[in-house]
């Protein structure tokens, strides 16, 4: 689990003078955006993304679909991306992923397992960091800021809420402040 800070930290490392650095960008933003698995963040066509309306749609475990509010900063970034970087790596033969490798083929979750991997040893962090400890902290995040545990179920795809409630490790500070707020003799 990442602190906001931590996962400022992590997204602010990507060089966007770079079109690595820009596809970087966006996945990272993207992962912590949505709270997508590695997987689903890696199988996004272009047509599953609404910047207009932000929102994304991914295919999740069982094929279940699923819609996920896409939020203002990581829109700006995969425009930036999709506008800037994106059309430098299309091959000719064409790909629909909105993720490519420097071959211009769909990345791979193993790809992107090394992009994050490279990024999370420039952080200089003890903690291991993976594409789920970006998947965790969204979830961490949203659930400490008050966030319905239904509501990132939904978001996560969870199929049952008790897997959403690993999520719910309310820090010390996290509950004070709810204590505080709502029991009658706080």
């Amino acid at each position: 689990l990442l602190t906001t800070n931590e996962v400022s930290q992590l997204l602010s490392i990507p060089d966007l003078k770079t079109v690595a650095g820009l596809r970087d960008k966006a996945m990272l933003e993207m992962l912590y955006a949505t709270g997508l698995r590695v997987s689903e963040l890696t199988g996004l066509d272009c047509k599953d993304v609404d910047l207009e309306f932000g929102y994304v749609k991914c295919l999740g475990k069982g094929s279940k679909e699923r819609i996920v509010p896409l939020g203002s900063v990581a829109i700006r970034v995969l425009k930036d991306y999709l506008k800037r970087g994106r059309p430098e790596l299309v091959s000719a033969a064409g790909c629909e992923a909105i993720f490519l490798n420097h071959h211009g083929k769909r990345l791979t979750r193993q790809g992107f397992w090394k992009i994050i991997k490279k990024y999370a040893e420039s952080l200089g962090t003890e903690k291991t960091i993976t594409p789920h400890t970006l998947r965790h902290s969204f979830a961490t995040h949203l659930l400490e800021n008050g966030a319905d545990l239904r509501a990132v179920q939904e978001m996560l795809g969870h199929a049952d809420i008790s897997t959403t409630q690993i999520y719910t490790h309310l820090t010390r500070s996290r509950l004070r402040k709810v204590y505080d707020q709502t029991h009658p003799r706080a």
